[in-house]
């Protein structure tokens, strides 16, 4: 029972769910029971690349540290018994506990993100979206056309490129290609406009502007993906235990 094949919507308000309950407790233990559950099905469960979790991680990480400083040195003084002292300042143990929750509380909401974004495919969040959540067709198809727009443009981005090294330009260097760049934005603008107005005007012809529509793919909802919610409240439960 892979967590790739759950529903992705209700895979998406499960998370979300336990993302606002979590914004409700300020002790550190209930972000770290979170944090440390989702490891463990990520490990378990999935077959998520651990080399590319670790680089969407790192910003967070970063931002989780800045969390924990700022809040000691510049956050509201709490009063208590002194724990330690830096650059001459008093630091409390409540004062490191508040910082230590809002700092795991970052990475609790960041482990959860990135287990939903690294499990579920885009196009089936859509689909599942317009199918149980009943999202317009003409937003869910729009969004869709939105996500391939990416891998094109960058692939687009590499034949200008190319095309430019064939006339000459030095593109050996990775500074000579981010200096490059302004110079490849207004062909680059143009094609995608084109691209837009031909997609717009396809999707107006196959009747995306009014009307029911049928779905080709169906994305149902199966007795694991409420194994699946129901494990996840539990640990959420269970971070709630712990952490009272």
């Amino acid at each position: 029972m892979s967590l790739h094949d759950m529903n992705p919507t209700i895979k998406f308000v499960t998370m979300t769910i336990i993302m606002f309950g979590l914004a409700l407790f300020y002790n550190p233990w209930t972000p770290l029971v979170i944090i440390v559950g989702s490891l463990t099905i990520q490990l378990l469960a999935t077959d998520v690349s651990w080399k590319k979790w670790s680089l969407f991680l790192i910003p967070f990480l970063v931002t989780a540290l800045g969390t924990f400083w700022t809040t000691l040195v510049f956050g509201k003084e709490l009063g208590g018994e002194t724990w330690v002292t830096l650059l001459g300042q008093d630091i409390s143990k409540e004062e490191a506990r508040v910082a230590t929750s809002l700092s795991l509380r970052v990475l609790a909401f960041t482990v959860l993100s990135l287990l939903f974004m690294l499990t579920t495919d885009s196009k089936r969040f859509v689909m599942s979206l317009m199918q149980q959540a009943r999202l317009s067709p003409t937003i869910a198809y729009s969004a869709l056309v939105g996500f391939r727009f990416l891998p094109l443009m960058q692939r687009e981005m590499y034949q200008l490129q190319y095309a430019h090294r064939l006339r000459g330009v030095p593109l050996d260097t990775k500074w000579e290609r981010i200096r490059h760049v302004p110079k490849l934005l207004l062909p680059l603008l143009a094609g995608s406009i084109r691209r837009a107005e031909r997609v717009a005007f396809s999707m107006e012809a196959r009747g995306f502007t009014s009307g029911k529509r049928t779905v080709y793919e169906r994305i149902d909802v199966k007795p694991s993906d409420y194994i699946w919610s129901g494990i996840f409240f539990t640990l959420f439960s269970l971070s709630i235990w712990i952490g009272i």
